[in-house]
């Protein structure tokens, strides 16, 4: 530690260890099981463990050093000055995801700063097996509180008279005296030693400090290999991630935990722990009801014998970090998440309004088995409204297993045998719970678990993207779709047929725009679009539109309404420009006027077939140049002829020569153009290439000069 970081005494305090003392004293009077002392690094921001008790340091290793931004309880406590309570397995879930990942048991935490009124020290936690209350009692509270205030009031004097502070051991309970094979009396010795099942005492670092000699026998190691190791290093099939996550359940929460475990080649194995303070006995017997069941009950399982690799993660981190909407989040998880963990279908859930829903899913042979969850209050109790309110992972290696937690017929997707619920948490919440299912019974040892829930992750984090993605979309083409006319206006000799289709790459929404304004005594067709691909080129969208019809009620001539568009837009200030190209359209004369301002220029089909790109003379984008004209051109509209018009999208494609992409598009109107109106625009739209990429937004205005009598 840094000079001036508080310690304990030294020389004339004959060196008691001050941290180590105040700790076990705090335990002992709330009745903690475990608990570590932090102190606050003097040079840079982060909390250092000094001490631990109860637990060996091996169990917070994650957490030796920790900033003081990190979200973790600690930290909180010394950021903001309080207590901070956390009262067991569901809440640790909800609040700090990161630890329940970690260490996923069921047990109660409290961490109090150390602080006076002037410092802040350091914290101290502790933390109490799953059994306690789910609040903090008065009496805790206040003794924590008190103790704490003693403790960082030692601390400032020992600050004040510049005692460097020395490291203390950890305080862990004695291992029991002897070795493997001794017990105290010759007697009581004897005794164990005729029991007719094995029994075997662990230390806090889970190693062995007596083993009788039927835990020998089952265990197929000798006593002498026993003593001392831990025997899920010294037995090999017991080398396990699953077996010694049992051993740390067990000393955590303080709760009596067992598992069972096949002996090659199938003898079958059970293990009770009983934890205490100062380690665990374990008892070891034969399994038989599991060894009658394992003849022909499960078949072996199918998954992958390997946890998911590096580069599978990684390859993974990179494709979701691509994913732009909800679907593509599920199709990444079902092609690469779902094979990898040996699973055969996956369902993405979410909630909405205190209700259920259905994201998506692949893998389902009919779709209904999932969609029939669409909808359903939270409140009802299934596993996946659980997963998703409690924050807490669920496995279920088998359907036995899901249908005795959940009787209720319609718990169990049809066609599965096991199931992995995973609570999608960023941001510190839910945002929804991925559900892999797999065809055979699976069993989940603990380091699966652990690579489920960290690639849950990944997936939230990209859930939580693709949800605001959705939304954002969702909003922004709904505000474009506003903008725009609902139904064409009937022009006099005239048919008209619209289409428009929004840009596919991206968020993005753009600023095409079409209008037919019936006006007296000549009605007018416009097409146009704004600069820009967001919420404001939408929005200014919606402004030059009403701006041309408002002009054109007036009675204002096609110059003018492009001129005092143009001076709309600058006034505007929004700094974006605008195509645009407007007809003042004479049905009964046969002609039409047009202006334009940097628009692609329209065909016009004439009743032969021949199809021509109308050269019109031309001003410059609107809102550039404030004294900007824009001269007209009278064009010939017979009956039968067809204008198209229509923006960029349309024929704008990457690596293709937009001449040729004009001349393609002629070419088409002239050799289809004697179809029905809609027909034609989705022929027109259809065969674009330009308009198949969706790398911008698409509109086509179509108008069709009416034959006469």
């Amino acid at each position: 530690m840094s000079d001036g970081q508080p310690s304990t005494a030294a020389g004339s305090r004959a060196g008691r260890p001050l941290l180590s003392l105040a700790l076990a004293s705090m335990m002992e009077e709330v009745q903690a099981h475990s608990g570590a002392v932090y102190l606050l690094n003097a040079r840079e921001p982060v909390l250092e463990m000094a001490v631990m008790a109860g637990l060996p340091r091996a169990f917070a290793a994650p957490w030796e050093r920790v900033g003081l931004s990190s979200p973790v309880p600690v930290a909180e406590a010394v950021r903001d000055r309080r207590i901070v309570w956390v009262g067991g397995e569901e809440e640790m879930a909800r609040r700090y995801p990161r630890i329940a990942v970690v260490v996923p048991y069921p047990f109660a935490l409290a961490v109090v700063p150390v602080a006076t009124a002037e410092r802040v020290y350091g914290a101290v936690y502790v933390t109490w097996p799953g059994s306690h209350p789910g609040t903090l009692s008065l009496r805790e509270r206040q003794r924590l509180t008190s103790a704490c205030d003693r403790l960082a009031i030692q601390l400032r004097r020992a600050a004040e008279e510049s005692r460097p502070h020395r490291p203390e051991a950890d305080l862990l309970a004695a291992a029991p005296a002897g070795v493997a094979g001794t017990l105290g009396t010759s007697e009581t010795a004897r005794m164990v030693e005729r029991l007719p099942y094995g029994l075997v005492s662990l230390d806090l670092h889970g190693r062995v400090t007596y083993a009788n000699g039927a835990a020998a026998e089952l265990l197929g190691t000798p006593v002498a290999e026993l003593a001392g190791a831990q025997p899920w290093l010294s037995v090999p099939w017991l080398n396990d991630p699953m077996y010694e996550d049992r051993y740390r359940a067990a000393l955590i929460s303080q709760h009596v935990t067992s598992f069972v475990a096949l002996r090659p080649p199938g003898d079958w194995l059970s293990f009770r722990m009983y934890p205490s303070r100062d380690g665990l006995s374990v008892r070891i017997s034969r399994a038989r009801e599991v060894a009658r069941l394992a003849s022909g009950a499960l078949p072996p399982d199918t998954g992958p014998k390997r946890l998911v690799s590096i580069s599978q993660v990684l390859s993974l981190s990179g494709a979701l970090t691509e994913a732009a909407g909800v679907q593509d989040v599920v199709q990444l998880v079902a092609d690469q998440v779902v094979p990898a963990v040996g699973g055969q279908a996956v369902a993405l859930l979410g909630s909405q309004g205190g209700r259920l829903h259905v994201l998506g899913h692949r893998g389902y042979r009919d779709a209904h088995i999932v969609e029939r969850f669409d909808g359903m209050p939270l409140s009802q109790r299934t596993p996946g409204t659980h997963a998703l309110t409690s924050g807490v992972p669920a496995f279920y290696d088998s359907r036995e297993h899901l249908e005795r937690l959940y009787p209720d017929r319609h718990a169990t997707p049809d066609g599965f045998a096991a199931w992995s619920y995973i609570p999608l948490i960023a941001s510190g919440r839910p945002v929804g719970t991925c559900v892999i299912a797999y065809a055979a019974p699976h069993v989940f040892p603990a380091d699966e678990r652990a690579v489920l829930t960290s690639l849950g992750g990944l997936i939230a984090q990209a859930l939580e993207r693709a949800l605001l993605y959705d939304a954002k979309n969702q909003l922004a083409h709904g505000l474009q779709e506003a903008l725009l006319p609902r139904t064409l206006a009937m022009l006099p000799g005239l048919e008209a047929a619209a289409r428009y289709l929004p840009a596919t790459h991206g968020m993005e929404i753009g600023g095409d725009f079409y209008d037919l304004v019936p006006a007296t005594p000549l009605p007018a067709a416009v097409i146009g679009d704004v600069q820009g691909h967001n919420v404001t080129a939408a929005g200014l969208m919606g402004q030059v539109r009403t701006g041309v019809r408002a002009y054109t009620t007036v009675g204002q001539p096609p110059q003018e309404v492009m001129r005092s568009t143009n001076r709309l837009l600058i006034d505007l200030g929004a700094d974006l420009f605008a195509s645009c190209l407007y007809l003042r359209l004479d049905a009964a004369r046969g002609r039409a006027v047009m202006a334009r301002a940097g628009h692609p220029p329209p065909l016009l089909r004439r009743p032969d077939g021949k199809v021509r790109v109308l050269d019109l003379a031309g001003g410059p984008l609107l809102g550039i140049d404030a004294s900007a004209t824009y001269p007209t051109t009278e064009v010939a509209l017979a009956p039968g002829s067809v204008l198209a018009l229509y923006t960029d999208g349309l024929v704008e494609s990457a690596g293709i020569d937009i001449e040729d992409s004009l001349a393609e598009l002629g070419a088409l109107l002239g050799e289809i153009g004697h179809l029905p109106l809609e027909r034609l625009a989705d022929e027109l739209v259809r065969h674009s290439a330009a308009a198949r990429e969706r790398a911008d937004d698409v509109a086509l205005l179509l108008l069709r000069a009416k034959e006469t009598g």
